[in-house]
């Protein structure tokens, strides 16, 4: 059977899921009942306790029943304010991202103003670790916060000169320098580094004659933590690029 335009199928209950009813939800324009008591809660109070949750926990621990127990109601008593699972870490999502980045301490130039962006954004997913795994690289609905960070992005490059298209794939290199050191940032562990470390020296110093590159290299620190902002290298580097396909003097 073909499903009706606007909806996909939830995961959490196998029904369909209105995509549309997921976009009134995000932006605050779901129509209000106008019969029965007040509602208790609101969609943001309970993205709120959500976030502290997963903030805490992790986002997998965030279930509908676990923030329902939090104030005190059944699971199924939330589902009068949120359909589901996915909407609520959209709802999630949009609350940690607040009104979008402020560049107001930033120049008007193009680039100081992406480097702070940038720094927002990895600031955003050092707060709420979660946010990687909510904001996988899919589209999905969004709330007007989350397009604010993409809107503010596109604003900087416009002086640029840059083609849209250009402007947006400038845009998704930096978002993704920033989520993969959010990633390594997660997974590192200083155990596994130092164990990783010393038997991959084993490693090299009975092969070196077959990796003699990367055995100099690892010889002259190139896997420690050295000297280099991995964060800021990466997003110099970008920029650099750009300057170069805008044909602007370097520094």
């Amino acid at each position: 059977m073909a499903k009706a335009e606007g909806t996909t199928t939830r995961a959490d209950t196998g029904k369909p899921r209105d995509l549309r009813a997921s976009l009134a939800l995000l932006w605050g324009e779901q129509e209000q009942p106008t019969r029965g008591p007040k509602p208790s809660l609101t969609p943001a109070r309970i993205a709120e306790t959500a976030v502290a949750l997963a903030d805490a926990e992790g986002l997998d621990a965030v279930s509908m029943n676990k923030v329902a127990a939090a104030f005190g109601v059944s699971g199924m008593a939330l589902y009068r304010y949120v359909p589901g699972k996915t909407e609520l870490v959209g709802l999630m999502v949009e609350a940690v991202s607040g009104e979008g980045p402020d560049l107001s301490r930033a120049s008007a130039q193009w680039r100081p103003r992406l480097v702070e962006w940038s720094r927002q954004l990895w600031a955003s997913y050092q707060a709420h670790p979660w946010l990687l795994a909510a904001t996988a690289m899919r589209r999905q609905a969004m709330g007007p916060a989350q397009l604010t960070w993409l809107d503010t992005a596109l604003a900087a490059l416009e002086p640029t000169g840059l083609t849209a298209p250009q402007r947006h794939q400038v845009f998704l290199l930096l978002i993704g320098h920033v989520r993969t050191l959010a990633q390594q940032s997660a997974d590192f562990d200083v155990e596994h580094e130092r164990e990783w470390g010393a038997l991959t020296g084993e490693l090299l110093a009975r092969h070196s004659d077959r990796f003699p590159a990367l055995t100099r290299a690892m010889g002259d620190g190139a896997f420690g933590a050295g000297e280099i902002d991995q964060f800021r290298f990466g997003i110099d580097r970008i920029l650099d690029g750009v300057q170069v396909l805008i044909g602007e003097p370097g520094d």
